[in-house]
């Protein structure tokens, strides 16, 4: 008896110090109304919940309809910017600005106050408005729609200020880096901010800028960033704005950027490189493009060494002799993508149709298309890519169709005249399906329409097909945490199951059945994302069902884990995460998670890397 006593006693005790899971709010059968009204898409049921005497729930419905987007309630969202409560205000203007046009711009304008939210969602909105009206960050997405003009301008530089605070200098230099307007009077204060500035989001954003500012002073400092910067996201910006000077001015600077310590340095040095005309610099690249272990950068110097036009004969021998000879394909996929700088050398890259990895199929078609449109490209080799084209469409694999598709349906290439049976489209259509194939679809639906010379009936879009499993949403604590564990390191996450049940629900169902363990990164762009999730390894993958959109008023920043989309409602297994903000993505693609512990292991991540496992902790 005294050892059941004491058992019980540790089991209690056990059982105290273990955390217990905070529900999360689908525990509300009205929440899970709103959120399944959402997901559905109904207008007229969510819209009654507008009115509903909790504020909560007219927040949760107004939220709703940033996702939704349906023009017709814009209306009755104007009506909650008078709402007693702030929560359903900002909501409101939320919704607003992400559905967009002419009626929700006139809303927003007739708001009295200072709310953030609502002047970012002006800038979303707006044709004309007074800089006065806007932070930066409504300047930023004015900007974005190419809407600003010069007052903009002139109220960003002095954004810029170091006096002014720390986010809204971000928004300012975001504004710059992606307005269209001649940006040269803000030269001295980006020129500040790059130099000095202690954040460096802040820094990299206006490294991104001033390449659109051609001087030599701006030239020196990108150069020193490139260089020296101890943040090696700023180093990747500074690298890929010396792409805006003359070639001979940065070459040695581009060449010393690829013996960086930081790998996403020197693939981004890689990428500026074969992006120039580096002809003169070609003895140099044959001795990097020996030494280096990237395969990404061997790629890019080969391509690079091909553009120039000299030796390309043994260029492409020593190119297909290394494909050949490793078995990593990742490293033959950037083999192929180089050889597009060799339209000769189209049937050895033809050939790898016949693949059965799936990424090494998807480069090789992506090499043929742009082979098609390369100045070296003769006439005579017309038919051969016809025939190459009619094989892709054979294979009946999604991304060649989707990519050979875009290439078919090119004016330029004048294939229109040249394939009078046409017939092989549709039978490549047979071979796809929605919602697995949306991607490849668009393209393919587009080039039978463009062969028919009639316009496109309607856009490629998935009927809804995947309902959220509420019962299991329900289980899911409010801070679900997953480890990522990868041949790099772990990753520990943060869920988002009360913004985004959807999504979180069936990543947690994937990670539940072992979906992601053994999968590879098969996206890795320096200062931007890590990718992963695609049943292929190639970024085309999918299954036989998708999810929808679900769009908060959370922003993307370091370490955000978002779903990867072909479109918006298109979203199934593929995520990424985020190596810095990007504001851009904000309200367009679904923010379902962060990184909690790990961002170490993102920021070396690279192409190829595996998902061991992923489970929930």
């Amino acid at each position: 008896m005294r050892h059941v006593t004491v058992f019980l006693l540790i089991i209690i005790l056990w059982s105290c110090g273990k955390p217990v899971p905070t529900p999360n709010v689908f525990s509300d059968p009205v929440r899970v109304q709103i959120a399944e009204l959402q997901d559905r898409r109904q207008t007229d049921s969510l819209l009654v919940f507008l009115n509903h005497e909790n504020p909560e729930y007219r927040r949760a419905a107004a939220l709703a309809f940033a996702s939704v987007q349906d023009t017709l309630v814009v209306e009755k969202l104007a009506i909650l910017l008078l709402d007693a409560d702030k929560n359903a205000q900002e909501a409101a203007a939320f919704a607003l600005g992400q559905t967009g046009g002419t009626a929700a711009f006139q809303a927003l304008s007739s708001w009295v106050g200072d709310s953030h939210v609502v002047q970012e969602a002006l800038g979303k909105t707006a044709t004309q408005i007074e800089s006065s009206k806007l932070n930066a960050w409504g300047l930023y997405r004015l900007a974005l729609r190419g809407k600003a003009d010069s007052t903009h301008t002139s109220r960003a530089i002095q954004l810029l200020a170091p006096t002014i605070s720390e986010q809204d200098r971000f928004g300012a230099a975001h504004f710059f880096g992606r307005t269209t307007l001649k940006i040269d009077l803000a030269e001295q204060q980006l020129l500040q901010a790059l130099r000095s500035d202690s954040s460096a989001y802040i820094r990299m954003a206006v490294a991104s800028a001033l390449r659109k500012i051609v001087s030599a002073e701006v030239l020196q400092a990108l150069k020193e960033a490139a260089a020296n910067d101890n943040d090696y996201r700023v180093r990747v910006n500074a690298v890929r704005a010396l792409a805006a000077f003359a070639v001979d001015d940065v070459a040695q600077n581009l060449i010393e950027a690829l013996k960086d310590e930081s790998e996403p340095v020197t693939i981004a040095a890689a990428e500026t490189i074969a992006s120039l005309n580096f002809e003169g610099h070609a003895q140099q690249l044959s001795e990097l493009v020996q030494s280096t272990n990237s395969w990404r950068v061997k790629g890019n110097l080969y391509e690079s060494l091909l553009a120039s036009g000299k030796n390309s004969e043994a260029i492409v021998m020593e190119i297909i002799a290394q494909f050949k000879s490793t078995e990593n394909p990742y490293g033959q996929a950037a083999l192929l993508t180089a050889l597009r700088q060799a339209p000769a050398a189209h049937s050895f890259v033809q050939e790898q149709f016949d693949s059965s990895v799936p990424v090494i199929k998807s480069s090789a078609a992506a090499a043929l298309v742009s082979m098609n449109r390369h100045r070296l490209f003769q006439p005579s080799m017309q038919q051969a890519f016809i025939e190459a084209y009619r094989k892709g469409m054979q294979t009946g694999d999604a991304a060649v169709i989707g990519t050979v598709a875009a290439a078919l349906m090119n004016p330029s290439l004048n294939y229109k005249k040249l394939i009078t049976d046409y017939q092989f489209l549709y039978e490549a259509k047979s071979e796809l399906s929605l919602p697995r194939d949306n991607e490849a679809l668009q393209p393919l639906e587009a080039a039978i329409a463009y062969f028919e010379d009639r316009e496109l009936e309607k856009p490629v879009a998935n009927e809804f097909n995947h309902p959220i499993d509420w019962a299991f949403v329900k289980t899911i604590p409010r801070d679900q945490q997953v480890r990522i564990q990868t041949s790099k390191g772990d990753i520990i996450i943060q869920l988002f199951v009360e913004e985004a049940p959807g999504s979180v629900a069936n990543f947690l169902q994937l990670t539940n059945a072992g979906y992601f363990n053994g999968k590879n990164f098969h996206r890795v762009v320096p200062n931007f994302v890590i990718q992963g999730g695609c049943n292929r390894g190639d970024g085309w993958g999918s299954e036989d069902y998708s999810i929808r959109s679900e769009f908060s008023m959370r922003k993307y920043k370091e370490g955000s884990v978002g779903m990867a989309s072909a479109g918006k409602d298109t979203e199934g297994t593929q995520w990424f995460i985020t190596h810095s903000p990007t504001p851009h993505l904000d309200g367009r693609y679904t923010i379902f998670a962060e990184v909690v512990s790990g961002m170490d292991v993102v920021h070396q991540m690279a192409v190829g890397d595996q998902i061991i496992q992923v489970q929930a902790l």
